[in-house]
């Protein structure tokens, strides 16, 4: 299963994605890789990480090249890597890849922190300022996961760009389920709604996590104005301020309600239907889209020609 976490700046959203990644990691031989793709690249510290060694790690926005040559493969719908944009689909000749198995992407990308496996984009760095957009990185992965079979115990979490700039790109569609965490307050609902409604006009599953829910009036007021899309909750935490003060705590002493709110996000996102020819059918829209927008005047050739309408991703033939 494929899962996003989205909401407002400040929401909790990348500390909610990690103690679900961590949480799915200390489960019976699970399968996670979490993937930060929000521009202020915090989910390695959350999982654990020393800020120090999380600015190391090797950015997927730095080696997008490395990328798409190698889910490129051999397929003849695409004669070079100058010719993929982030929107690419797989065809036949194209490389697939799992969450876990072996690929030299992941040798080179892919590193465990706090006992999750993780890749990040990389942050906006000087060099980018007022030359390029964030969402070229994030690029990285919608295309990973444009080209990625995920299994029964499997699962990519991604944390995502706060608000509404989720929908810079096709990225929001690739996803089983959406976890939009949200705090009892006016704004943060404001951004859920915004979100609903755009994400909901593809097709996109969400739900609602409500975070820093203190006492009865929090929850009702969350209750009143999302109805219901609120999924489960969590109150303060003892075990988050302490992580967020650099002493990581085992998952196990997580506070029992707020685990269960984990549980409970667990099995929702295992009960979701595995809609792979939705899935194919959004590669494609997202794909035309960006192809006829600017990627067929850079390319000089009619992108459009990639979509491969017969190749199966997941056992379903692509419409």
């Amino acid at each position: 299963m494929k899962a996003a976490f989205v909401g407002k700046g400040g929401s909790g959203k990348t500390t909610l994605a990690a103690l679900f990644c961590r949480f799915l990691a200390a489960q019976d031989a699970p399968r996670v890789l979490a993937f930060d793709a929000d521009i202020n690249q915090h989910l390695a510290v959350a999982l654990g990480a020393d800020p120090d060694a999380a600015a190391l790690l090797p950015a997927l926005g730095d080696h997008l090249d490395v990328i798409k040559e190698y889910l490129r493969g051999d397929n003849p719908r695409i004669a070079s890597i100058r010719e993929m944009l982030k929107t690419t689909p797989p065809g036949f000749g194209s490389r697939t890849i799992g969450v876990d198995g072996p690929n030299p992407l992941y040798d080179r990308l892919v590193h465990t922190v706090g006992g999750v496996r993780l890749a990040v984009t990389g942050p906006f760095a000087a060099d980018d300022l007022g030359v390029a957009c964030y969402h070229s990185k994030v690029g990285a992965v919608e295309l990973l996961l444009n080209h990625m079979v995920d299994g029964p115990g499997e699962y990519a979490v991604v944390d995502m760009t706060a608000g509404a700039d989720s929908f810079a790109s096709g990225l929001f569609t690739r996803f089983d389920l959406t976890f939009l965490v949200c705090e009892p307050t006016v704004r943060s609902v404001g951004v859920y709604r915004q979100y609903v409604g755009y994400a909901r006009d593809h097709g996109v599953k969400t739900v609602v996590v409500g975070n820093k829910v203190d006492d009865a009036d929090d929850l009702a007021f969350l209750r009143e104005q999302v109805g219901a899309d609120l999924l489960c909750h969590f109150g303060r935490s003892g075990f988050v301020k302490a992580a967020e003060r650099g002493r990581v705590l085992p998952i196990s002493r997580l506070e029992p309600p707020n685990a269960h709110a984990l549980s409970t996000m667990h099995s929702t996102l295992d009960n979701c239907e595995k809609d792979w020819r939705r899935y194919a059918t959004q590669a494609a829209e997202f794909h035309i889209r960006n192809a006829t927008a600017w990627g067929n005047t850079r390319a000089g050739i009619d992108l459009t020609g990639q979509i491969d309408p017969a190749f199966t991703l997941g056992g379903v033939t692509c419409p």
